[in-house]
């Protein structure tokens, strides 16, 4: 918040004559440069006495109208009028004028307006503006105010009002000067305006316009829709529930995008068509032309501009644009590229597939080694045992123990009988009883054989080795089974395509060109260079702002 300055109270005594002199000036004063900046009163100006109209008055030096031969003649009021407007266009300020008013005071000059105070105090080489006159002229002010005693005058302000009214033409007259003035700087403005505009508008915008009427080669665009399949439905019911929707070969569809918007792809192209050939003929316009010795990357460059690919995820379609310089080779480069993206459609499961088959194929080649080694322990077992079957010869010794018992069983009760007579029989007693002792000895014998240790061990050990190496052989017969069914089916799943690359819109040759959109680029163009322009104006007006706060 700042606060105005306030005037401040001068109090100046003058002698008569000067009042007077002063009054009447400020009566005889025209249509100066202050005219417009004071308010006028309705206040008349003090009416003059004889006395005072004598001392003002000419008076006479005893030389009448003789003009000596050093005397400049007088200014014709052409002469006049043309001195007071150059002065005012000089652009005074209201206080450089009133300094002057003040010191033609001082000197005694009667001038009829401000600027002609200052015409006539240069015209007698006395400087209008000079600090020294001010405070000469305040202290002669000071000197008059102790040779003669009259009442203080207080002037409230610096601008003092003039007595001077203004008629309804002056009125008029000075309006129409404001009005005119004001229009003179709104014209300026406005051609200083339509020349920024021009140059930094409009006159690049018909170098664009120029540049795409009449020199940009016409290009022709082929647009290819195509969208990536599933064959094998997801695992599980969650994979079932995206298997019929985009969602199932995002994935896929935005590595295919990567790939042909890479610079593999672009390599590829140009090494089977000629892509930077077709974009250095000399038919093309110095702009869009590629050099004949240019890098990949200047070529890539192109590629990325002239190629574009995009995926729309909600419903799974990739949109290819490709762009060339005649319809031919946009429809050939676009075959070439979906060539390119069922390949890599092809190669994105294949090494998941080739893994799944090779892992088969090992788990299988292991559990038939597996088994023949174990079919070999049986044998090995069996030729070092010297049996076939360990459990049927178990089951012979068995039988033949069995046998043997029971016959013993039969002797035992023959003996029996035999001694149940008063007078037995000694000799059948004799035989019956060798019969039994012969019969227990070959039992035990035979009992001996199942569960004595020689040489190739037990018969109990035997069988139970042999039937561990049996039971080892049947399960890697079963593994071996398992891993031949997982080979087959690896061989199946490696033979199908699982996904494979489906086209919506298959690329056709353009009979017009497609590019350069002339109008539309230039009302771009038209609109980029307005927008900055007017981003730089606004900068330009908060700075001027900024630095005249």
């Amino acid at each position: 918040m700042t606060t105005k300055p306030k005037a401040k109270k001068f109090r100046i005594r003058r002698s008569a004559a000067s009042a007077i002199q002063s009054e009447v000036a400020n009566a005889r004063q025209g249509n100066g440069a202050d005219a417009p900046r004071q308010r006028p009163q309705v206040t008349q100006p003090r009416k003059l006495n004889p006395m005072e109209e004598a001392a003002l008055g000419q008076q006479e030096d005893g030389f009448a109208d003789q003009k000596f031969a050093t005397a400049r003649p007088d200014p014709s009021p052409a002469e006049i009028e043309q001195e007071i407007n150059a002065i005012r266009d000089e652009g005074l300020t209201g206080r450089q004028l009133r300094m002057a008013r003040r010191v033609a005071q001082k000197h005694g000059i009667s001038a009829a307006s401000d600027f002609d105070a200052v015409r006539q105090l240069r015209k007698a080489e006395i400087d209008p503006f000079q600090r020294a006159a001010m405070l000469d002229l305040v202290a002669t002010d000071g000197a008059t105010k102790e040779a003669s005693v009259q009442l203080p005058q207080t002037v409230e302000k610096p601008n003092v009002p003039s007595t001077l009214v203004l008629d309804t033409a002056d009125r008029a007259r000075v309006i129409m000067d404001i009005q005119m003035d004001i229009a003179r700087r709104r014209r300026k403005r406005f051609v200083l305006l339509l020349a920024r505009l021009s140059f930094f508008v409009f006159l690049p915008t018909i170098l664009v316009g120029f540049y795409f009427y009449t020199m940009a080669t016409p290009m022709f665009a082929t647009k290819t829709e195509f969208v990536i399949q599933q064959a094998d439905s997801g695992g599980g019911k969650l994979g079932g529930l995206f298997a019929g929707s985009g969602m199932a070969t995002s994935q896929d569809s935005i590595t295919v995008q990567s790939y042909l918007t890479s610079r593999d792809a672009m390599l590829r192209l140009d090494q089977d068509i000629g892509f930077k050939q077709a974009f250095s003929a000399g038919e093309i316009d110095s702009i869009q032309r590629l050099d004949p010795d240019a890098t990949n990357e200047n070529a890539y460059k192109i590629y990325q501009k002239n190629v574009k690919i995009g995926y729309d995820p909600t419903e799974g379609i990739v949109k290819m644009e490709v762009v060339a310089p005649s319809p031919a080779l946009s429809q050939e480069f676009s075959q070439a590229l979906i060539g390119y993206a069922e390949e890599r459609v092809d190669n994105l499961s294949q090494r998941l597939r080739n893994d799944q088959m090779q892992g088969a194929r090992e788990t299988y080649e292991e559990a038939e080694q597996d088994m023949l080694d174990a079919q070999n322990e049986v044998l090995r077992l069996q030729e070092k045992l010297g049996v076939f079957d360990a459990t049927s010869d178990a089951s012979a010794l068995m039988g033949q123990i069995n046998g043997f018992e029971t016959q013993l069983q039969e002797k035992r009760l023959t003996l029996q009988q035999l001694l149940d007579n008063l007078r037995p029989n000694k000799a059948r007693v004799d035989g019956a009883r060798g019969d039994i002792q012969r019969l227990e000895t070959l039992i035990a014998e035979l009992r001996g054989r199942l569960t004595e240790t020689g040489a190739q061990g037990s018969l109990a050990s035997v069988s139970a080795q042999l039937r561990i190496a049996q039971t080892n052989l049947e399960t890697r017969v079963l593994l071996m089974q398992q891993s031949l069914q997982q080979l087959e089916s690896a061989r199946v799943e490696a033979n199908k395509q699982t996904r494979y690359l489906e086209l919506g819109v298959r690329p056709v040759a353009p009979d017009e060109p497609t590019y350069p959109r002339k109008f539309e680029n230039t009302l771009l163009s038209f609109l980029v260079f307005a927008g900055v322009y007017l981003m730089m104006s606004l900068t330009a007006s908060v700075l001027r702002e900024q630095i005249s706060a």
